[in-house]
């Protein structure tokens, strides 16, 4: 399986997945730290982690597969959220917790 069809898997396998440098109990990076306690106190119980830094074909490929340059990336049901300013201003808006909330129910 080539690196873009696995992280497709990954992405439409998962409600929510989070590409992160290290994981929720040990972020790596200051953004990746956030990320993660946005989405916990969001109410993300199932949260799908990758660590980039664990795997540089994803850490590579992932910017050409999302258009995204930057990590963390979220996606929710497939589709990318955005990194960790987005998610933090969906959090200070609440509106992060309804995407959580409806993850997974489509």
């Amino acid at each position: 399986m080539s690196v873009m069809d696995r992280i497709k898997a990954d992405v439409e396998g998962h409600p929510i997945v989070l590409y992160m440098k290290g994981t929720p109990q040990f972020p790596m990076c200051g953004f990746s730290s956030r990320a993660v306690q946005a989405l916990k106190s969001a109410g993300a119980g199932e949260l799908f982690t990758v660590n980039v830094l664990e795997d540089p074909e994803v850490r590579a490929n992932l910017p050409r597969y999302s258009n995204w340059p930057t990590f963390p990336q979220l996606f929710i049901n497939g589709e990318l959220i955005g990194g960790c300013d987005i998610v933090s201003e969906l959090h200070e808006s609440g509106e992060l917790a309804r995407i959580v909330s409806e993850a997974g129910k489509a």
